[in-house]
């Protein structure tokens, strides 16, 4: 049997009764996890309790699709270590939070394909001139999340490194301007939305290395779901939508897009 759900005006699609998709149709709302203190990505303003940023702006999409109403949304606030607990315990039917696909992720969850790609980057204090790029972190102490990339690929190439390693990056931004660690070390557009709040003390470096693909994930072996998702992606970038959502957030900082 198949349930019917809205993907345009006039227009109808089927998919399996049994299916992600299908159940969150009945249901009416998308649960999606994301971050809370990520600007540009995912942000929670604390006066209006709105989330914004890309993934946010993702995730909605989705939710359209699926509901009907971007409105239709529930966001779940996913920190780097959490992600693939959340989906694989049912907490959330996705997660949409800054998520760099790996083998040993892909391990526990399944990626779609990417839906933007990043660099990993350095942010230090403005004044200090002692950190210029990656291989100046020789003795310094770098802040930077559990459960991210970003942990590995700095201790094979500045194994010297000493490592402050906290639930979100959020932690780190105090530190940093308090100066109990030299510098952050996360992806660049991430850095991008902590250094517009503080561009007075903190700037970035510039001078990103590695790449990292974005993926949205679900469930391990929900393949009829990543299926969909990635039809979602595809067309997005075909007909624009991912163009205006880029520019309603990461573009606003004035950095070149990179969906492939």
């Amino acid at each position: 049997m198949c349930c019917l759900l809205p993907v345009g005006c006039g227009e109808a699609q089927a998919f399996p009764e049994d299916s992600t998709m299908a159940r969150i149709r009945e249901r009416g709302v998308l649960t999606v996890g994301i971050k809370f203190d990520q600007p540009m990505f995912g942000y929670k303003d604390p006066a209006s309790g709105r989330i914004t940023g890309f993934d946010a702006e993702m995730a909605r999409l989705v939710a359209k699709d699926l509901t009907g109403s971007e409105r239709n949304v529930r966001f779940v606030e996913t920190v780097s270590r959490e992600r693939e607990n959340f989906l694989s315990q049912g907490v959330v039917d996705v997660v949409i939070a800054t998520y760099s696909i790996t083998q040993k992720r892909a391990n526990r969850v399944t990626f779609t394909d990417p839906y933007y790609y990043t660099g990993q980057d350095l942010l230090v204090r403005a004044g200090d001139s002692t950190i210029e790029n990656v291989g100046d972190l020789e003795g310094k102490t770098v802040c930077t999340a559990i459960g991210s990339t970003s942990v590995d690929r700095l201790r094979s190439m500045i194994p010297r490194a000493k490592m402050e390693i906290v639930d979100a990056y959020s932690v780190c931004v105090p530190a940093l301007v308090a100066e109990r660690v030299d510098a952050i070390s996360t992806d660049d557009t991430i850095l991008l939305g902590l250094l517009a709040q503080h561009p007075a003390t903190l700037r970035l470096v510039g001078k990103p290395f590695g790449r990292e693909p974005y993926g949205m994930g679900v469930r391990k072996d929900d393949t009829v779901f990543r299926d969909y998702l990635n039809g979602l992606i595809a067309r997005w970038l075909r007909d624009g939508q991912w163009d205006r959502a880029y520019m309603a957030t990461i573009g606003v900082s004035g950095v070149t897009s990179d969906s492939s």
